[in-house]
């Protein structure tokens, strides 16, 4: 190989100095410097070492930097005028684990005499020396512009828009379709909501039916008012979602017991499903002092002198839902007791009082705004007042769809449909259509939500 040295090469005439032809490479060697070439504003990307962890980053050279393993430092070289460096987010995770940007010594970036972060997703920054008093400048900055799934698409109930999310509600069986999923992680995660079927109520002074398992779970990129019980930021039960068919089961209410003397219980809830949470079924409403409330999502009210059911039934975290109340006791069937009410997703059912002025009132469900609107589920049946109580009122279902409690002529309600609450329990009174036989609990629903643009 020949070697030439030169101080100075000029052009022979006009205004035009070509080094090699056409095909030809001009390398300048490792460790030589250049002034007057039009550097500024270009990079050599070096992609053949993918940065992972704290380094020196070299005038000339672009950086892809991989923070999935967690945030670290790239140390910019000792400025002079025209110095460039090039970062970009090669995993895009900078939003998750920023890359901090740190000068050389005392120099500055952006006339700061500190740091720099990258904390943008896909973020790429080019960074040029300028002077003395600026420093370091970012002559360049831009989010990741490939072309790719940014976020989920989905088919399968109902859809519906909230801002910048899409809502599915199911109102009975169907199937959840992801056919496309995001490149970010964070937006594949789903707000859900899963209830169930509301507990049936029995009949002759039985008691309300148990509203059906409320649970939901709010994703960080779906923002909306939750209810108390989602458990957010730490809830347990996240999920998210892959390209995939998801089957879902819409729980129905259970039915009331239909046997006015001797009274009997009613019918348990059906559970509702989706992905791998399951919401059961309310507890059905005790009757009369032969059969016990059931337990459930939420329990079921008892009737004369007989406990409710255990709500939370199988247990889950945080709590599907709550106890039911107990029915009032006197001398058997005198026909001033009080049937207990069923429990309610944040609060019990009330307690049967013996010939009292007080009503045993549905438990409160639970509001949540996932679908748009705030909106109540899971409230616990009412309990019923024997046909010879005197005073107070008709024992009304909790907030979210339960059912009114039979009361002398006013006959009892069903759980309200797609709400998950609990049927309202009948009176012992004779002669009045239906005021003395269980009433049915209110299906359940499924709510799904996540961010589409």
């Amino acid at each position: 190989m020949s070697k030439i040295e030169v101080d100075t090469i000029d052009k022979q005439s006009g205004s035009t100095l070509t080094l090699g032809g056409s095909g030809t490479a001009v390398t300048l060697a490792s460790g030589a410097t250049q002034t007057g070439f039009g550097r500024t504003g270009t990079v050599d990307w070096q992609t053949g070492s993918i940065k992972t962890s704290t380094f020196t980053a070299a005038s000339g050279e672009g950086y892809f930097c991989n923070t999935a393993g967690g945030a670290f430092t790239v140390n910019l070289p000792a400025g002079s005028a025209g110095a460039i460096v090039s970062l970009s987010d090669y995993t895009r995770t900078f939003q998750t684990n920023n890359l901090a940007v740190s000068p050389n010594g005392s120099e500055k970036i952006g006339g700061v005499a500190g740091n720099a972060s990258l904390s943008v997703e896909g973020q790429s920054a080019t960074f040029v020396y300028v002077d003395a008093t600026e420093g370091w400048i970012n002559i360049q900055n831009a989010e990741d512009t490939e072309v790719g799934a940014t976020f989920i698409s989905a088919t399968g109930g109902t859809v519906t828009c909230s801002g910048n999310c899409k809502i599915h509600t199911f109102t009975g069986p169907g199937n959840f379709v992801v056919s496309q999923v995001s490149n970010s992680a964070t937006n594949n995660e789903v707000s859900y909501l899963v209830v169930s079927g509301g507990g049936g109520s029995g009949s002759y002074t039985g008691g309300g039916g148990g509203a059906g398992g409320f649970r939901e779970t709010k994703s960080p990129v779906t923002p909306y008012t939750a209810s108390p019980l989602d458990g957010y930021p730490s809830s347990p039960n996240r999920i998210t979602v892959t390209a995939t068919t998801f089957p879902i089961a819409v729980g129905g209410g259970g039915a009331g017991q239909p046997s006015p003397d001797p009274g009997g219980a009613g019918t348990i809830g059906s559970v509702s499903t989706f992905s791998t949470i399951t919401s059961a079924g309310g507890g059905a409403g005790g009757g009369s002092n032969i059969d016990n409330a059931g337990d459930g999502g939420s329990g079921g009210g008892g009737s004369e002198g007989q406990s409710g059911g255990s709500g939370n039934t199988p247990s889950t975290t945080p709590a599907q839902g709550t106890n039911g109340g107990t029915g009032s006791s006197g001398p058997n069937n005198d026909h001033y007791e009080e049937a207990g009410a069923g429990g309610g997703a944040t609060t019990v059912g009330g307690n049967g009082t013996h010939n009292g002025p007080s009503s045993a009132t549905g438990g409160t469900g639970a509001t949540t705004t996932i679908s748009g609107t705030p909106t109540a589920y899971a409230g616990g049946g009412g309990g019923a007042k024997g046909e010879l109580s005197s005073g107070g009122s008709q024992p009304q279902g909790g907030a979210g769809g339960g059912g009114n409690g039979s009361f002398g002529a006013t006959v009892n309600t069903v759980g309200t449909i797609n709400t998950g609450g609990g049927g309202g329990g009948a009176s012992s009174r004779s002669g009045t259509p239906g005021v003395n036989t269980g009433k049915q609990g209110g299906s359940g629903i499924v709510i799904i939500r996540y961010k589409f643009q």
